[in-house]
């Protein structure tokens, strides 16, 4: 299991835009990846899902924790972290 945790940096956090590219990133590996709120300790949810996404209430300056199960789990995490980090450029 890979592991990271980042701060969101844009400026709406992970809505609307954001939260559809973050999923279409996450959904175009194949391991089993799950995300959480870790300034609001809120709950895990997949990554692949736009509504489970949305409903974590994640705003700009909120760190996220992101876990990767599965074959490509460290390129997973590395990508998802570099999206947030580059402000979904």
């Amino acid at each position: 299991m890979e592991k990271g945790k980042v701060k969101v940096v844009n400026e709406v956090g992970l809505h609307a835009r954001p939260a559809a590219l973050f999923v279409a990133k996450a959904a175009s590996f194949k391991s089993d990846i799950r995300i959480h709120n870790a300034t609001k300790d809120g709950k895990w949810v997949s990554a692949k899902s736009i509504l489970g996404v949305l409903t974590l209430g994640v705003e700009k300056d909120h760190e996220i924790e992101i876990t990767a199960e599965g074959a490509d789990e460290a390129e997973a995490v590395k990508q998802i972290i570099a999206l947030i980090e580059n402000d979904f450029a």
